[in-house]
């Protein structure tokens, strides 16, 4: 990438910085928005015979968690295809 120009460089930051916020956004909301704030709500539904709220703070924020990262390694492969920065094979 040093051989792009500086605009290059700073508008594929941007992008990562910006997908990493909103993947920070939705692991806050599902970590602590649903395994806490919204557990009395969450819990008039039940997954396989458990309170949905008592789901999302023992298990579903791992889930969703463990979905980013991956969802993250994806979508920085495009990125890094898309700025030209992919490693070749």
């Amino acid at each position: 990438m040093s051989d792009r120009p500086g605009g290059a460089a700073a508008a594929y930051w941007q992008a990562n910085i910006r997908l990493l916020l909103k993947l920070l956004v939705v692991w806050f909301v599902v970590s602590y928005g649903c395994g806490i704030l919204l557990v009395d709500v969450l819990n008039n539904f039940h997954i396989g015979g458990y309170p949905l709220g008592y789901f999302f703070a023992q298990q579903g924020a791992i889930y969703v968690f463990l979905f980013l990262i991956f969802f993250y390694a994806w979508r920085m492969n495009r990125l890094d295809r898309e700025f030209g920065v992919d490693e070749k094979e």
